[in-house]
């Protein structure tokens, strides 16, 4: 069996950097020409807006800002078109002022398909890219416990929730919380225990489970809803914890891969912020990655070695006893994506940067 099914990361994941201009730009990707993405998060790197995300399943300049609570906004100068190799932006100035980044996930280019709500089932449309593991499923929440298929080629392990209409927060799943826990994207909050969040019950191979409407977060009735789940790709993507030791020496991480992608959060204690980094971000010519924007604040981009960590063709180590990335004796949890594959799947090694 191949090492990997995905040797081409980049048809499924990007970080892209560029430039705004404060008017009409169209922005390539810089990798495989093929990938339309379906999720676009922006973020301004140099001035304190909100964290920008848009998907071809709501629509144009329909924007949600992950450091807040707030209703999904339309931005008719936001994001106006997705492209077959990008997307447009106009003149908003978190998508097109100062230096600007942006993280895209391709799903199934647009296109939708419809499921019907079903006894307590959740009602929405679904659009799935299988072979990089996510779905974005838009649902119209029951009020009582239900399933709803997420079309993934095994159980999601990482997923957030973020109710369109209403002031909910971001409620987020991840692997290694376990049963009965959520994150909260918008917080530095670690894990807290919420039983009712996904109804007591784990995603498995078909189904993603919600609880009730004593639970707002995930399935109040006639409420609306954007969910975005990923399932592990052995090679190009990873979910998983690791537990910090306060030292500049910091743990190493094996993912399988040369990490394009990194999102960090102490899940073991309050007050941390999310970390993330990416392949396009930094200073060093070598491995070091010292760059970090945070999904749960406005801030512009952290640039300081407390926060450096080394991106390696396997994975990724930390080079910071920084209790944001690495506290001794408290866990972290990782999502991580590709930039190349350690080994394809025709057994070509990938090297460090």
């Amino acid at each position: 069996m191949a090492y990997t099914t995905v040797d081409d990361p980049s048809e499924n994941f990007q970080a892209k950097i560029y430039e705004g201009t404060s008017g009409i730009h169209n922005v390539t990707l810089d990798g495989n020409s093929d990938m339309q993405p379906d999720l676009v998060w922006f973020k301004n790197r140099d001035v304190g807006y909100s964290n920008q995300l848009y998907d071809s399943s709501r629509g144009t300049t329909k924007a949600l800002f992950s450091d807040v609570t707030n209703v999904e906004t339309t931005v008719t100068n936001g994001l106006t078109q997705f492209q077959s190799d990008g997307f447009r932006v106009t003149s908003a100035a978190a998508v097109n002022e100062n230096s600007m980044v942006c993280w895209n996930w391709k799903a199934n280019a647009g296109s939708t398909s419809s499921f019907t709500e079903s006894g307590n089932n959740p009602g929405g449309t679904i659009q799935t890219n299988t072979a990089g593991g996510f779905s974005i499923i838009a649902y119209t929440g029951t009020g009582a416990p239900g399933n709803i298929a997420h079309g993934l080629p095994s159980a999601p392990e990482w997923i957030i929730f973020k109710r369109r209409d209403a002031t909910n927060v971001w409620a987020c799943w991840h692997v290694a919380l376990g049963d009965d826990y959520k994150i909260v994207l918008n917080s530095t909050d670690g894990k807290d225990a919420d039983a009712s969040f996904m109804n007591s019950t784990l995603p498995d191979a078909t189904n993603i489970r919600v609880g009730d409407s004593g639970n707002p977060n995930t399935n109040a009735d006639t409420a609306t809803y954007i969910c975005y789940a990923w399932s592990p790709i052995k090679g190009y993507s990873k979910f998983g914890s690791y537990y910090g030791n306060g030292d500049t020496n910091g743990p190493f991480v094996y993912t399988g891969f040369k990490p394009a992608y990194i999102l960090l959060k102490k899940s073991s204690d309050n007050g941390d912020n999310w970390m993330v980094y990416d392949d396009k971000r930094s200073d060093s010519n070598g491995n070091v990655v010292d760059r970090a924007l945070r999904p749960n604040s406005d801030a512009a981009e952290y640039d300081n070695a407390n926060a450096n960590i080394d991106i390696l063709s396997n994975g990724f180590k930390l080079r910071s006893s920084f209790g944001w990335v690495n506290q001794s004796s408290h866990t972290y949890i990782y999502m991580a994506w590709a930039e190349n594959p350690f080994v394809t799947s025709t057994g070509i090694p990938t090297t460090a940067r």
